[in-house]
């Protein structure tokens, strides 16, 4: 009876949400890299490298052959090219990972900015804003009320 409650509980309380909408946006996060990826930053590489394919780049080890009897045997090679072609790859997102977290940071940083006009603050925001402003108003009250006093 415990696990059924701690797994209520854990459903409840947010987290299996959290991670549930986490993948669903990350899903959908994908497919934006993957355009940008494969459609922006690849066909300008393409012209740089001339079309130079390195999937096809290995280190052969044992040419392929046929055996008398007519069996064919395959050749044995190291294909690093592979390797290339995927840090490459992985390069690559990650770059433009780091360009839309960037420029969705900035835009939270202006969005959260109480002082910007051309964005609308959100409620909390603003409500912190104004406490702040309370907080500091308070505490000058304080230091003359205390340097009255001295």
């Amino acid at each position: 009876m415990g696990l059924l409650q701690e797994f209520k509980n854990f459903a409840v309380k947010g987290n299996m949400v959290d991670i549930a909408i986490g993948v669903i946006i990350g899903a959908a996060f994908q497919d934006v890299i993957d355009v940008i990826v494969k459609k922006i930053m690849l066909p300008p590489l393409s012209l740089l490298t001339d079309g130079v394919n390195f999937s096809n780049r290995k280190i052969l080890l044992k040419d392929a052959y046929s055996k008398p009897d007519g069996t064919p045997v395959e050749e044995v090679a190291i294909g690093y090219g592979d390797l290339i072609t995927v840090m490459i790859d992985f390069l690559i997102i990650a770059i433009v990972v780091f360009i839309v977290v960037k420029l969705m940071n900035s835009l939270r940083a202006k969005s959260e900015d109480e002082k910007n006009p051309t964005v609308e603050t959100p409620k909390n925001i603003q409500l912190l804003a104004r406490m702040n402003e309370l907080l500091e108003e308070q505490n000058n009250i304080l230091m003359k009320n205390n340097s009255k006093n001295s």
